[in-house]
């Protein structure tokens, strides 16, 4: 049986803290470093990038760490694997073969791909596969109109290039949790048939997968957490049955707590029947225990056989759209909004109905008796979309012009700026059997890994874990901010949201379990009116998980909410009043 294995985080987005890596590696002992670059949006992003520059959609920023930690990590045994290869895994493994060559290093690199459908998606159609929607299963538009369209793949091209003696594996589009899951399968030599002990790396994967989120950043009781002006990275210590230690580094910022671990659990999740390609996590088995400060292990997670299929995230281009802001400032709020809104689109040479798409809200900000002229100002916003960028310019530009000295008093634009491309998220299925891994050890060649999981002889059935609960507080209530005693975590998940609502006891639990009703959180987020929400009990974690369809329109770079990923959704939450039993006051 072989001991723990010790994987480090250092990247949670394209964009993260670049000293992250070199932190991690000389911070303290680790095996396996890795981390997440990639968001859907980021897909988009990269797309665009290989437009401009073929080869180039990768994430160039782990191109400079591994200038930065290559070298220690060779002499300490230290693997990397890492996602950041993006849309272009070949031309990432080559960037950092150039930095080897230059530095005088001599690493065996490998990377993974087969992810990328939208050289296939042709050839795919041709063969009558029909790409669906993932939630739907309706059929999508035609493939011509995407510019990024990858599957998500699993942990085994990762194992086989470490098999093979990989020191750096860079992927394109595998799950968040496979760069954690793929090098503890390796180190333990599992089977694919391993549900439980797959699941619970996929469990750590999770937690780990977006950095700092599981020290303390974004954590919604972050008061309690010191050194957060330069949080530390985790690590995962993932044992021989799939039980794992989540810590960080001694002597770093952060905290490493059951409620920072609970908060990252719940981070961008549906149903408690955690889907992914190797194997299904069943989230409402996990139990967590505080081992020692910054230690907190995580066990009894199980798992059962993946579904037949692969999620693609797909992306199009929308055309495009501008965001125009005009202040109200003081009194007659509203009245000065319709005033704006009228004079606006009777200046404008076109009517709305012109336009693909307007959306236009007013968004208060301002405060009674005002003590600066920030705290007396509201906004009008509008957003404008259509494919053809000429209808975003000049006269929509005119007709804010015409506004500044013959409507409201106090009239100032906030935001004016020009039109931009955005994107359409579509998130899509496809057989697992149709895209297999195509794993390259630079310099000796290439195998192909199949995607499809085992078929066991007889059905995997995991049974939810129910603790005991005490009973419903009662007695007298108080009102207060439903966030002193609950916490959150928000975010998007292509254009729906996903809202953890978890608490810190027992009673709280039992009671947020009766009072948060999906139209109980349609009343205080009336944002979500209307939109179907699903509710996820998770009474292990002392949580609750709510999936509201459609908030974030058509995804990310679409919405025209404020908040496009939905980061800010469970603050609101906890900023609503609400009688809470007095009981649970501490």
């Amino acid at each position: 049986m072989a001991e723990p294995v010790r994987i480090a985080n250092c990247s949670g987005f394209y964009g993260d803290r670049l000293s992250a890596a070199r932190e991690m590696v000389d911070g303290g002992p680790i095996d396996v470093l890795t981390g997440d670059w990639l968001a859907e949006l980021t897909m988009l992003i990269l797309a665009r990038t290989r437009a401009k520059r073929p080869g180039g959609g990768f994430a160039r920023t782990f191109v400079t760490q591994m200038e930065h930690v290559m070298g220690s990590c060779l002499d300490r045994g230290i693997k990397v694997v890492a996602n950041a290869g993006g849309l272009d895994p070949d031309g990432c493994a080559e960037a950092v073969a150039e930095v080897a060559a230059r530095l005088g290093l001599s690493p065996t690199i490998a990377h993974v791909s087969g992810d990328d459908l939208l050289p296939r998606l042709d050839e795919l159609a041709a063969a009558g596969v029909a790409l669906e929607h993932f939630e739907t299963g309706e059929p999508l538009d035609d493939p011509s109109g995407f510019v990024s369209a990858n599957a998500y793949v699993g942990c085994w091209g990762i194992v086989d290039a470490l098999d093979r003696g990989a020191d750096i594996v860079i992927t394109g589009r595998t799950t968040d949790a496979a760069v954690v899951c793929g090098p503890a399968a390796w180190h333990h030599g599992w089977r694919r048939d391993d549900w439980d002990a797959l699941a619970g790396a996929v469990a750590a994967g999770h937690v780990v997968e977006c950095g700092t989120q599981t020290t303390g950043g974004n954590y919604p009781f972050f008061t309690e957490i010191p050194g957060l002006d330069h949080t530390g990275f985790p690590w995962a210590e993932i044992a021989s049955d799939g039980s794992s230690v989540i810590g960080k580094h001694d002597r770093t910022g952060g905290a490493i707590t059951v409620g920072t671990v609970t908060a990252q659990l719940l981070y961008e999740i549906g149903a408690p029947a955690y889907l992914g390609p190797d194997v299904t996590t069943r989230f409402d088995t996990i139990a967590l225990e505080q081992m020692a400060p910054d230690r907190v292990r995580i066990h009894r997670t199980r798992g059962e056989p993946p579904p037949p299929t692969l999620k693609v995230a797909m992306n199009s281009l929308g055309g495009f759209r501008r965001d125009l802001s005009i202040a109200l400032t003081g009194l007659d709020i509203d009245e000065k909004a319709a005033l704006v809104d009228a004079a606006f689109w009777r200046a404008c040479p076109r009517e709305p109905s012109d336009y693909a798409e307007v959306t236009s809200a007013v968004v208060r900000t301002d405060k009674a008796d005002p003590m600066s002229n920030e705290e007396a100002t509201a906004s009008w916003r509008l957003t404008v979309k259509d494919p053809d960028e000429a209808k975003l310019g000049r006269e929509l530009s005119a007709a804010v012009n015409e506004l500044a000295l013959a409507t409201i008093p106090g009239m100032y634009a906030l935001n004016a700026g020009a039109a931009k491309a955005f994107g359409v998220y579509r998130p899509a299925r496809i057989p697992a059997d149709l895209v297999p891994q195509h794993v390259v050890v630079l310099g000796v060649g290439g195998n192909v890994v199949d995607s499809t999981a085992p078929v066991p002889d007889e059905p995997v059935i995991v049974e939810a874990v129910s603790p005991e609960l005490p009973a419903a507080p009662d007695g007298p209530t108080t009102r207060l901010p439903l966030g002193r005693i609950v916490g959150t975590r928000s975010g998007d998940k292509g254009g729906d949201a996903n809202l953890g609502v978890f608490t810190r006891s027992g009673a709280a639990f039992v009671w947020i379990d009766q009072f948060l009703t999906t139209e109980r959180l349609r009343t205080l987020l009336p944002e979500s009116a209307g939109l179907v929400i699903d509710r996820h009990r998770l009474p292990n974690l002392w949580s609750i998980n709510f999936v509201i369809h459609g908030l974030l329109q058509q995804g990310v770079a679409a919405s025209t909410r404020q908040d496009g990923q939905a980061k800010s959704l469970g603050e609101w939450l906890r900023a609503r009043v609400v009688d809470i039993p007095e009981m649970l006051v501490s």
